[in-house]
């Protein structure tokens, strides 16, 4: 577990690194070593698997990897249901609308700049996802600018979002189903959460049945990082616990997921030609993943927000002002992993589009990240509430992860 003094500057790190991954992707494919740097990411290694074939080296990052970053957050919000900021109805009541609204305003406009393209309307939940790594990173910078309850509800936001983006690729982005694998993944998850109900401590026996799931679920033509998720939700926790399986799980992977897993990730997925220049913004698909992210992530949330508490169903997040809500609405709008993630999903095969929802992703969360930035850093000194400093201090104590 990271120090307190510390945890700031390792998601300030994390943040950096991803950043610079992505940079890194767009100056590889915008150069004179674009060939190579194609080359090695769509090149196919390994042993050929059910539905995949031999994988591409994107592919294994993609489906494979990837699926760590999804137990990962399984098992953050598994840890949080149990215990942490979505433990009760009432705390979940705020951030479960928040998050609501943040995902369907984003795609309606989605689908609005794009006319219901036949085409395109499978793209509609490339906006619709808030990248955690990436908010979390810039609370981190901001450090006091953003009060404790901003931080609070921005990250009780992502990680509802996150729930959302899940059910998204569970459910709109399956293929035709195998009625077998996908019995047989059912009835792993079933043993593996038995093994947890019987005293099962260790973690090496969810290891191996986290990778016989990943199997089976690619299998039965669900995309396989659902495996990660269905495999935390078996993992043991007891409230109040201080080390239980979960955790060490949670607490042993972080640091790989956040310096290693998702940095590759943006590595091989945000290498975008850029031959069209700036004016390929104005296309529907990179122009409805643009809007949807920095107009339909700021509105939708903020607007839920305000329905809350105008309404009475949640009150005005302590220490904050309207400024800061609209700021922390604002950062919702970086989608770039999970956006990059859903616009490969939404349209398999087609490298052209692929790139132009990466173009709308990378625009759309840039703006996002600046703009939720210059909100929350020109924002006037709100009072601060003890609890609230209390709970954001336990956020980067232990971390959101």
């Amino acid at each position: 577990m990271s120090e307190p003094a510390t945890f700031p500057q390792r998601e300030r790190a994390a943040a950096l690194l991803l950043a610079a991954a992505a940079l890194a992707a767009l100056l590889a494919a915008n150069s004179r070593f674009a060939a190579y740097y194609l080359g090695v990411i769509e090149a196919h290694v390994g042993p050929a698997l059910p539905r995949l074939g031999v994988p591409s080296v994107h592919a294994w990052v993609a489906d494979g990897l990837m699926a760590i970053f999804f137990l990962l957050v399984g098992l953050e919000v598994k840890r949080e249901w149990i215990e942490g900021r979505l433990s009760t109805p009432a705390e979940r009541r705020l951030p479960i609308i928040a998050a609501a609204g943040g995902m369907a305003l984003p795609a309606l406009v989605y689908l609005g700049v794009t006319g219901f393209d036949p085409d395109l309307v499978r793209g509609w939940a490339i906006p619709a996802a808030t990248d955690i790594a990436f908010v979390i990173g810039i609370l981190a910078i901001l450090g006091r600018h953003a009060p404790p309850s901003i931080k609070l509800l921005l990250v009780t936001v992502a990680i509802v979002d996150d729930i959302g983006a899940v059910i998204i690729i569970a459910v709109a982005y399956t293929a035709d189903l195998d009625g077998a694998a996908l019995a047989a993944a059912l009835v792993l998850t079933g043993a593996m959460a038995a093994m947890g109900q019987f005293g099962v401590r260790r973690l090496w026996p969810f290891l191996i049945g986290f990778g016989l799931l990943w199997l089976l679920v690619l299998a039965s033509g669900i995309h396989p990082t659902i495996a990660g998720v269905l495999a935390a939700v078996t993992v043991p926790i007891a409230r109040g616990e201080a080390s239980s399986p979960l955790k060490r799980l949670e607490h042993a992977i972080d640091p790989w997921v956040m310096f290693g897993i998702v940095p590759l990730f943006g590595f091989v997925s945000a290498g975008v030609a850029l031959g069209g220049g700036l004016s390929t913004l104005a296309q529907p698909l990179p122009l409805a993943v643009l809007l949807g992210l920095f107009i339909g992530k700021q509105l939708g949330v903020s607007g839920a927000i305000w329905g809350c508490i105008r309404s009475g169903i949640a009150p005005l997040p302590r220490g904050t002002t309207w400024r800061h809500l609209w700021g922390a609405a604002t950062l919702c709008g970086i989608g770039f992993t999970m956006s990059l993630f859903i616009g490969a999903l939404a349209f398999p095969g087609d490298a052209a589009r692929i790139d132009q929802a990466k173009l709308g992703t990378l625009a759309g969360s840039l703006l996002s990240a600046l703009f939720g930035y210059w909100l929350l850093r020109t924002a006037p000194a709100a009072t601060p509430d003890a609890e609230d400093e209390a709970a954001a201090a336990d956020i980067f104590a232990s971390g959101p992860n």
